[in-house]
């Protein structure tokens, strides 16, 4: 499993071009010649080490406000693992003088075996251009019923987030591996499976994609912090199993 947090927006800003507060601003893209600015800065930015432990970290970077962002920030991840559980929490402030826009959410990657089921609950979704931008909200068994267990691995791409996501997604793996996926502050999921892949992500977010676009992204008023937590639990599908060792 791996992760890196999305901040201070989560998935894309069409074209990298938006308007807030009166004014027009213009991002970076920011992933190759991939047409839209994604996954905010906080992915490709250097984290300071506040603190460290064994089995816990507290991370933090500043952003001082710049022509790709400009507005100043500071971040910060606290990360915890146990045996059986690891939790992770992000946060972020707005240390400047007027009001930002605001996003956040974590990308964990999976990996899948060809039993790998997934289950979670939500109320709708919504289909993608083929540029991966929302298209349409529609029902979100649209495109597979997720509300039972079922297979992750498929031919097929799905690049697709989920609204009114109930906050909790479970994984079970074919050795026996049961995954839980409980996130607060993240009323959406979005689900990124490439075709025949042996990874797959669920990315809770606070935010659709091109929320700025849509008139759904948080305005943070100055010296407010948003915040998001994830907790991924891990426990055996059945108890007879050996204790695990090595599991990804």
């Amino acid at each position: 499993m791996a992760s890196f947090p999305l901040v201070p927006y989560a998935n894309r800003i069409a074209d990298g071009r938006f308007a807030f507060d009166g004014q027009d601003y213009q991002l970076p893209r920011n992933f190759g010649d991939h047409p839209h600015s994604i996954h905010g800065f906080g992915w490709q930015a250097t984290w300071t080490a506040k603190a460290t432990a064994p089995a816990s970290a507290r991370l933090v970077h500043e952003h001082g406000g710049d022509a790709g962002w400009p507005w100043p920030y500071r971040a910060e991840q606290q990360v915890a693992l146990t045996p059986s559980q690891l939790s992770m929490s992000l946060s972020m402030t707005n240390v400047g003088d007027g009001p930002m826009p605001a996003g956040l959410g974590f990308h964990p990657y999976f990996l899948a075996d060809g039993a790998t089921t997934l289950r979670f609950d939500a109320r709708s979704l919504w289909l993608s251009t083929t540029d991966m931008l929302p298209a349409r909200q529609v029902p979100a068994d649209a495109l597979g019923d997720w509300s039972r267990p079922a297979p992750v691995h498929g031919n097929s791409l799905i690049d697709n987030v989920y609204g009114g996501w109930t906050g909790i997604a479970t994984v079970e793996r074919g050795d026996g591996v049961r995954l839980t996926l409980s996130a607060t502050g993240a009323d959406w999921l979005h689900v990124y499976r490439p075709p025949d892949s042996a990874d797959f992500c669920l990315e809770p977010v606070s935010h659709m994609p091109d929320a700025i676009n849509r008139g759904g992204m948080a305005t943070l008023a100055p010296g407010d912090t948003a915040h998001l937590a994830m907790t991924i639990a891990i426990d055996k599908i059945d108890q007879t199993l050996p204790k695990w060792d090595g599991i990804a």
